[in-house]
């Protein structure tokens, strides 16, 4: 009786703490819904069962919904977002050969990293101001300058270091011109299932992201799809792969076993994520369809910015055109700093970002702004997160209430963020 008494009173802390928990609005991991959060927190099944296997397959057909594809390879691994740069790395691109990244802040500096890691050569186009992103003609001139043809290109779709935006279908219809037999690299990360991405349309070759953000479920899997021309290049490597777990010719027969409901085994996945991945994605698209779901974080992300930029605050990115839909990125108000605003934010039940650009990281902090934080308006965050920035910068001695009455900026859209519930 006594353990039962003492079990009781130990659950019960824990749902309190979970359900007390701070809002949180940094740009990942975001806020789950309860079906996500019970199929992530269950009694796992065995991963050769085959109830489990029919879930897994199913996670796989979904995911191609999202991404917009009829013929792209989706598989899912237990891993973080950055073991896509290292599956992409080891497998389609060999030593020796040269790469393009489109680089607009810290992760494509660690793409860069990733690919010296396997004595790839690098070509970069980045700009030195934080928050603009390269032009296309910075791209055509890099690829034309190149003394050798790259076989990839790589864009970040979202930088969730600076919140810059690439317009990924002009920059694919580019490369495809110039480069017809590139692969096409998108790093998804922070806008996979939040920005608009067409992966057929768009003729991209390879999208890697991670669970705990537009997906919404708890970190802990790599997500990456591949196009027929990208496995094409794996099966016409000339050396071999040079990594174990990240090898996709070990993982293939898996995700296509899984598809056809079958189990099979080539490392144990993280069963709960899995299934938690599965009622997601399921969630996902019983709402609108994808573009109205683009639509919906376009409105919300404008909505915030509007409201931040109607303090008198500035944002990172330099043009609206660059502006990230499911992050914002703003400098501080002279005089503030992270140490002075993030708790204070904090003390109101919400928690943000600090910083991440080497450049400016103490100058600037984060809101994300995706998933149900963005789709589902009556649950009232991004209205929470913005009371509670806006007392905390009151707390600190800025003036919101002088520079609201005195706005230098046009607002982009709608005037508030109420719209239809998807989750």
């Amino acid at each position: 009786m006594m353990l039962a008494a003492i079990y009781v009173t130990v659950m019960g802390i824990i749902f309190a703490k979970t359900m007390c928990h701070n809002l949180l609005m940094i740009p990942g991991p975001v806020e789950f819904t309860d079906t996500v959060l019970a199929a992530a927190g269950g009694q796992p099944m065995s991963h050769m069962d085959k109830s489990f296997a029919g879930q897994f397959g199913e996670a796989i057909e979904l995911l191609r919904q999202v991404a917009l594809t009829k013929t792209g390879q989706p598989f899912i691994l237990a891993g973080s977002g950055s073991l896509g740069w290292d599956i992409f790395a080891a497998n389609f691109i060999e030593s020796g050969e040269h790469v393009l990244v489109i680089n607009t802040g810290y992760f494509g500096d660690r793409f860069v990293d990733t690919f010296e890691a396997y004595n790839i050569t690098v070509t970069q186009v980045h700009t030195t101001l934080p928050g603009t992103p390269p032009s296309l003609l910075d791209v055509e001139s890099a690829i034309k300058a190149a003394s050798v043809p790259f076989k990839a290109v790589t864009i970040t779709h979202v930088d969730t270091s600076t919140g810059v935006l690439m317009d990924v279908k002009k920059v694919a219809a580019l490369v495809r011109t110039l480069l017809p037999s590139a692969l096409i690299v998108v790093d998804g990360v922070c806008s996979f299932g939040a920005e608009s991405l067409f992966f057929d349309d768009w003729d991209v070759d390879f999208v890697l992201t991670a669970s705990q953000k537009a997906l919404g479920v708890p970190p802990g899997l790599c997500v990456v799809i591949a196009s027929q021309r990208a496995l094409s290049v794996l099966d016409a490597r000339s050396t071999s792969v040079p990594s174990y777990y990240a090898n996709l010719k070990k993982w293939l027969p898996i995700m296509r076993a899984y598809e056809a409901k079958t189990p099979a085994y080539f490392a144990t996945p993280p069963v709960q994520l899995v299934q938690a991945l599965q009622v997601s994605l399921l969630e996902i698209l019983r709402g609108s369809d994808m573009a109205g779901r683009f639509a919906h974080h376009v409105e919300v992300s404008n909505y915030v910015k509007d409201k931040v930029e109607s303090w008198g605050l500035k944002l990172v990115t330099t043009s609206r055109e660059a502006e990230a839909h499911t992050l914002t990125a703003v400098y501080l108000p002279t005089g503030v700093t992270l140490p002075d605003l993030l708790p204070k934010v904090l003390k109101q039940g919400v928690m943000i970002g600090g910083g991440l650009h080497v450049n400016i990281a103490p100058k600037y902090f984060r809101i994300g702004h995706m998933h149900i934080s963005s789709l589902n308006t009556s649950l009232g965050h991004i209205d929470t997160t913005l009371s509670a920035i806006q007392a905390a910068l009151l707390e600190t001695g800025y003036d919101v209430q002088k520079q609201m009455a005195e706005p230098e900026w046009v607002p982009r859209g709608k005037s508030s963020a109420t719209g239809h519930d998807e989750l």
